[in-house]
């Protein structure tokens, strides 16, 4: 027999923890590792502390929970079950939900089966034996029927997970082996897996159950999922479930609620929010600073309506891309007469998903020569789309948002130098709203999904990836993930816990303005078409209000807050102090407010530390004589005895200057 990568890679067996060897990887592939070894081959060890490491580690716990489960409840059908950021999840069909409690008793049944140290060996089937071995598996043999060998795909667009499972020219099988040999369990799985269960270690847990539909389509079986998490070491599960709680602590949806900033009422229905008195100061903030960046930029503002007859977004492509994510549409204009006999024939209206295909009509209302490029327009649009309920999450992820939506016509020449300028503006603007860890993503041509030529990809292709070279930020591949049109590059940024948001987009696009048959006189007098770069800020107000709001776990810097000041009294008599230096602020257009209620003074302080108030301005007797007043900050730090004066300057630089108070 000859010998397997685990062989080749022996000098790491024995290492515990995130130096553990998990799998191999044998000619840039990873592999298990008893995988055999063709001469010349190539192999690389995977660490269980690795990216690699983890999803290898996630995946082979989601299997260790599917075989515990079906010990529990026999009768429960096993749907998908693949590795996610952070963790794992597997779906199952099964009569009565999971509670808390079945989740507890789920995990200490996963322990018993670590400790076992069950060996997980693959196997190739064919479609034949694959069906007869898990011929009580309906969803399972679904997957076989849709991509097994000889369909096309990798299992991606069947369902979500499901590349996890099927693909890649062959259909193979995990079995879980007990010490003696005999199969404990199996699975029809890509893999690979860890060599044993014993790799998971205690360093695994079992988070929440929830509802889930098979394909995630809400027309098929409604699953039970349940979800968990698995480290290379105790000591990195533990900081994940500490970095859990502070994100708990963090939840926009609960800030939002308790600090009086918006709301989703169940009268105007899913994903549709309203933005209270204080919200809309943030919000407002938020815009306006942005308006007048994007004014000293050289852009201009234009505004477009939110619904639009079908033929724009037939015309765009939009209809034949992106149907799925629009809300169905209007039918408006109909005419008949009193007998029904039809006079006119009515259209079909919809709620605008983009704003591209309307700026791209401000482009063409008249001619345009190429003295007016780059030709800079700019739009807070609001845009509605169709996201199904089990995706709707607070702020970020909505139905009905406004985008800061940009759209730059520019010549082929000037392309490469407008995205370098470009990726330098959006990196500046995020910077100070507070933002400062980035990295960059670079979205690719899928083949099956886009329109286009291949030279014309490839030419925006490379001129994205210039301007992130330029950056000096590190570039990572995104293969197959840009839309239809053009590829993108986004903008991904670490929140205050390490949590990483998708920000910015700016995308190069050679389509629409042929679709839209947009044109500019060169030149030598010519008809040139423009190229077109798709370019969104925050991506949606309204989801960047919700990553602001957690990033500052609701305690907003002083240029963002709803109330910058307040000024409490330590006593009614000198509430009139503070109303005059509350004056004095407000000229100089600072928000302050002083609380002059019956409440006594340490109630008002905790009152408004609670609010997150950044200034909290306190007098007394002594102030009063002084002409003076006390800071205290929000964490709790004071400074007495500060000259009003010299307080109005101060909160009115920590203001400007948009420190991180």
């Amino acid at each position: 027999m000859g010998s397997t990568a685990g062989d080749a890679l022996a000098a790491h067996r024995g290492a515990r923890g995130e130096e553990a060897l998990v799998v191999a990887r044998v000619d840039g592939e990873l592999r298990d590792l008893d995988s055999p070894l063709a001469d010349g081959a190539v192999v690389e060890p995977v660490l269980a502390g690795s990216a690699d490491g983890l999803s290898v580690l996630r995946h082979s716990a989601a299997h260790v929970l599917a075989q515990a489960v079906q010990a529990a409840r026999p009768d429960a059908r096993l749907g998908i079950g693949p590795p996610v950021t952070d963790g794992f999840y597997y779906d199952f069909d099964v009569e009565v939900p999971f509670t808390p409690e079945d989740l507890q008793a789920l995990q200490k049944a996963m322990a018993r089966l670590v400790k076992e140290g069950q060996r997980f060996r693959r196997r190739v089937v064919t479609e034949e034996e694959a069906r007869a071995e898990l011929a009580d598996e309906p969803y399972k043999l679904e997957l076989i029927g849709l991509k097994g060998p000889g369909a096309d795909g990798d299992g991606e667009e069947v369902a979500e997970g499901a590349s996890a499972e099927v693909g890649g020219g062959e259909l193979t099988i995990y079995e879980n082996l007990r010490r003696d040999g005999s199969v404990a369990w199996r699975d029809l799985c890509r893999g690979p897996h860890a060599p044993s269960t014993k790799a998971l270690g205690n360093a695994f847990a079992l988070t929440r159950s929830a509802a889930a539909y098979w394909r995630g389509d809400q027309g098929n079986a409604q699953l039970q999922r349940v979800y968990g998490t698995a480290w290379a070491t105790k000591e990195g599960l533990a900081a994940y479930v500490e970095r859990l709680a502070e994100a708990e602590r963090r939840d926009h949806r609960r800030l939002g609620s308790e600090l009086d900033l918006f709301s989703f009422p169940d009268e105007i229905g899913s994903g549709l929010a309203v933005f209270h008195p204080r919200g809309g100061v943030v919000r407002r903030e938020m815009e306006d600073y942005s308006r007048r960046r994007h004014e000293e930029s050289g852009y201009s503002f234009v505004y477009t309506p939110h619904i639009t007859k079908k033929d724009l977004f037939e015309t765009s492509g939009h209809l034949g891309w992106y149907a799925d994510g629009m809300f169905p549409p209007m039918h408006l204009d109909e005419q008949r007469d009193a007998d029904g006999t039809l006079r006119r024939q009515g259209q079909d209206y919809y709620l605008k998903p983009m704003n591209c295909p309307f700026h791209n009509l401000v482009f063409g209302s008249r001619g345009r020569s190429y003295r007016e490029l780059p030709l800079r327009l700019f739009e807070f649009g609001s845009v509605y789309r169709y996201e199904k309920s089990g995706v709707v999450h607070g702020l970020t992820r909505v139905r009905g948002m406004t985008q800061d939506d940009a759209h730059i016509y520019c010549t082929r020449e000037q392309m490469a130098g407008e995205l370098g300028d470009l990726l330098a503006f959006v990196l500046g603007l995020l910077r100070d709203y507070g933002l400062n860890d980035f990295y960059l993503e670079l979205s690719t041509r899928n083949p099956d999904k886009s329109i286009g030529s291949e030279e014309d990809w490839a030419q925006a292709t490379d001129a994205l990836a210039q301007a992130a070279a330029t950056s000096g930020l590190e570039l990572v591949p995104d293969p197959g993930g840009a839309a239809f049109y053009g590829p993108k590059i986004s903008v991904q940024a670490r929140d205050a816990i390490g949590r990483t948001w998708q920000m910015s987009t700016i995308q190069v696009d050679f389509q629409l303005p042929q679709r839209f048959e947009l044109e500019y006189q060169a030149a030598d007098g010519s008809r040139q078409r423009p190229v077109m770069i798709h370019r969104a800020l925050f991506g949606s107000v309204e989801r960047f209000f919700g990553v602001l709001l957690e990033h500052y776990a609701g305690a907003f810097p002083p240029w963002l807050a709803p109330v910058q000041v307040v000024g409490i009294p330590v006593a009614g008599d000198f509430a009139p102090h503070l109303h005059d230096v509350a004056a004095l602020l407000r000229a100089r257009g600072v928000r302050v407010e002083v609380d002059d209620s019956d409440d006594r003074m340490q109630k008002k302080i905790r009152t408004h530390t609670k609010a997150k108030v950044p200034f909290q301005l306190i007098a007394g007797a002594e102030d009063v004589e002084k002409g003076a007043v006390s800071f205290r900050y929000r964490d709790g730090t004071q400074d007495n005895g500060v000259p009003v004066a010299e307080a109005v300057e101060r909160v009115v630089a920590a203001i400007a200057s948009k420190a991180q108070v």
